[in-house]
């Protein structure tokens, strides 16, 4: 299992846009993503589940991956959190 931890920097926190980009980014891989607010965690392959996060600017998120693929799901999710939100 791998465990991605990334402070939330955008100043409209997780939105539609990035959420669906999050969520399309997840599906690429065959691990089961979790990812989890303050408030809540849910399937990051959900867009409605990202969306209800509710993850605002400075909220810490993180990204539980585990699976055949989740060393390269990390590296990738990690990265699209850096250059999205």
């Amino acid at each position: 299992m791998k465990i991605v931890e990334y402070t939330i920097t955008d100043a409209l926190g997780i939105h539609a846009r990035p959420a669906g980009m999050l969520v399309k980014e997840a599906a690429k891989f065959q691990s089961d993503i979790k990812i989890a607010s303050p408030k809540k965690e849910v399937d990051a392959k959900r867009i409605m589940g990202v969306m209800s996060l509710g993850a605002k600017q400075g909220d810490l998120v993180k990204l539980t991956i585990a699976g055949g693929d989740e060393a390269e799901a990390a590296e990738a999710l990690e990265l699209f959190l850096k250059q999205n939100l």
